[in-house]
């Protein structure tokens, strides 16, 4: 399997997470406007939000791009979003940062908890960066990769069921660098065990 067949499944599963992220109300205070910016930016379709809820390295972090071109890619997402529900708990605001734990539903990480940074900037909350897995399945994983590589012209069945198999199993540490960071390592090794 060539690696770019790897590389875009796992950027879609990095980019579903992007999308992703939405919430009840805590109440007030800043603690809401937390919850309502990763709300906005996981239901929103406006392009807008990629530059408006969402820092450079949140928008980097999710396609796997630099610069212009990670801004670019995530307007063009934002138009097919169709996350179905996400729930937001654990926000804790200190200053200028914040953390809050994330339950996807309708992404390739249906059923994963994240730990998400936020930052301030400008007045406005915005999405920053995965801090990792705070509910890590990975059956759950390997099979929303499965699907994400039958999507995929020119990928092997067997092999991607093989590397499928393979990601079902690894750490979550191993995961993390993955989905979040874009280490395809851990992958690569799956797949020339699998050939």
């Amino acid at each position: 399997m060539k690696k770019s067949h790897l590389v875009l499944p796992l950027l879609l599963l990095a980019a579903a997470l992007a999308l992703a992220a939405c919430g009840g109300s805590s109440g007030g205070g800043e603690d809401a406007k937390v919850e309502e910016a990763i709300e906005e930016s996981a239901t929103s379709t406006d392009p807008s939000k990629c530059t408006e809820l969402q820092t450079q390295l949140f928008n980097e972090t999710g396609s796997g791009q630099k610069g212009a071109a990670a801004t670019k890619e995530c307007e063009a997402e934002a138009k097919e979003n169709d996350t179905e529900s996400v729930t937001v708990s654990n926000v804790s605001v200190n200053g200028e940062s914040a953390t809050a734990e994330v339950e996807v539903d309708g992404s390739g990480l249906n059923g994963q908890g994240i730990e998400l940074e936020l930052v301030e900037e400008g007045g406005n909350w915005k999405l920053n960066k995965f801090l990792g897995f705070t509910n890590f399945d990975a059956a759950a994983l390997g099979e929303a990769l499965e699907e994400e590589f039958a999507n995929q012209e020119g990928v092997d069945p067997k092999l991607a069921k093989c590397v499928s198999e393979g990601v079902s199993e690894i750490s979550q540490s191993d995961a993390e660098a993955m989905v979040f960071e874009q280490d395809l390592k851990p992958v690569e090794e799956i797949a020339q065990g699998c050939e």
